[in-house]
Formats: C-alpha cells, structure tokens, sequence
C-alpha cells in the first residue's frame, strides 16, 4: 500500500500537558479496510492519540488527517462529514442514562434533521438487530441492561450512520470470556458487511490477535514499530518482549478466529 491509500494521516505530532511530553513526531497511516490497533504501557498515550484522531483533543503540533481533512482546520461543513462518516465505541459504551436504548441509537440519526420518525424508527430497529438486540429491549433505559448488552447497544448507536471509519476504545473491557468471543464474531461480521475502517485500542491479547490487521506500538513518547503481529512480537523493545510474552507460538494475525 502506498500513502494514497491513508484514511487517516498523522504527520510530525506532538502531544505534551505542561512540562509532560507524551508524543513526539508521531508519523501514522491508517489505510483504507484495515484494522490498525493501538497498543502501549500506561500513560504511553494510545487513548490521546485516539482523541486526537476524534477531534476531542488538539495536539500541540502536527497535522491528523481524516479522510483527506485536516481535523482541526477544515471548515464546519467538512467536520460534519467526517463526524457522519465516523463511528465511535466509547470504553464502557457511554450510553445516555436518561435515554432508552432506542433513543440512545436514534440520536446520532436525529441530529442530522433530515429524517422523519418513521424512517428513524426502522433504522434503529435495523441496528439493533445488526448487534442481536432483540426489539422487546429497544426502550428499556441502560441502567436495566447487562454489560454485553451495553456494549452491543452502543455498537449500533456507532453504526447509526453507516459509518466508514469505526473507533473502538476496549471494545471488550469488563466482559468474561465468552460475551468477548462473541462480541469479537459481531465485529469481525460487521467489518466485513459494511466494509469498515477500524481503528481500535485494546490491551486484550485475545481481542488484538482475532480483529487486527496491523498493529502500532506506542512506547518511548513514540509510534516504534507498525506491523503484523509476527512482525511486532520480534522487535526487540522491552514493552513487547513483555506485552507479548504470552502468545502462543504460531499463533498469528492470520487466524483471525478465537
């Protein structure tokens, strides 16, 4: 693949919070259908940078492009296409507690005004049975549904607009071992229905091994090393001697099934 195929673009980026440098010249392209994770220790700056490619966070210099826009010098109407063509799966789903799992997906699709209820009806029921919602659950409020139920709740609220680009934060943080496997397959679905983008933050092994195609190391205030797992695991950097140590030999990114 070439730099023409970027869906996203991080040139020279620099991130520090008063005397605290977290990055420094990170250069990254995410191209177009992969799955690129973001991996690091603790305060190496993986969910920054995430931000950052969201829009929630302005770094200290540097360009981030998204689909071919700069995130944070482009006019609104150009930021408003890139918010419609993006989804984002927020850590612990980050789901309205005042709005019902059906309101909760609508939104997205009701702030575009374009639509009549009737119409948002239909997509939203859509999307919750993209996820395996089934509709009796559509008005329950959040506080009555189970983990893997919020998790797959705000997966379709992700989904709402038929995004390109998909961010996931720990898509499996705080579910066992069988609501991840199965969540892992509805992503993996999903990806390959809608033809998806994804950009994703996990410390999960199991998680990181099933969905990436590529993965970024972020250590030393910078991007050290994008590869496939095989390629990652021997480089020679202690954070991955460490972070990897567990990998079954022959285990790969070419078995994307767990």
């Amino acid at each position: 693949m070439t730099d023409q195929d970027c869906i996203i673009e991080i040139e020279g980026l620099h991130t520090s919070f008063g005397e605290n440098l977290v990055h420094k010249d990170i250069n990254l392209c995410v191209h177009h259908g992969e799955v690129l994770t973001l991996v690091g220790g603790s305060g190496s700056g993986k969910t920054t940078l995430l931000r950052q490619m969201l829009g929630l966070e302005r770094p200290s210099c540097g360009t981030v492009k998204i689909l071919g826009c700069s995130r944070f010098d482009c006019d609104d109407s150009l930021l408003r296409n890139i918010h419609n063509r993006s989804g984002v799966l927020f850590q612990n789903g980050a789901l309205f507690s005042a709005l019902s799992v059906f309101d909760n997906v609508a939104l997205p699709i009701r702030e575009l005004r374009m639509l009549d209820e009737k119409i948002i009806h239909d997509i939203v029921m859509l999307k919750l049975d993209m996820v395996a919602i089934a509709p009796q659950h559509a008005y329950k409020m959040p506080a009555n549904l189970s983990g893997g139920m919020v998790k797959r709740v705000a997966l379709a609220r992700a989904l709402a607009l038929d995004p390109e680009l998909l961010f996931l934060d720990e898509p499996t943080a705080g579910l066992d071992p069988e609501l991840s496997e199965s969540f892992v397959r509805l992503i993996q679905t999903l990806r390959a229905e809608m033809k998806l983008t994804i950009i994703m933050v996990t410390h999960d092994l199991d998680t990181l091994i099933a969905l990436s195609d590529r993965i970024a190391v972020l250590a030393d205030q910078n991007v050290i090393t994008v590869g496939s797992l095989n390629e990652i695991k021997n480089y020679d950097h202690p954070f991955i001697k460490s972070f990897f140590m567990h990998v079954p030999k022959g285990r790969d990114n070419n078995n994307l099934s767990i």
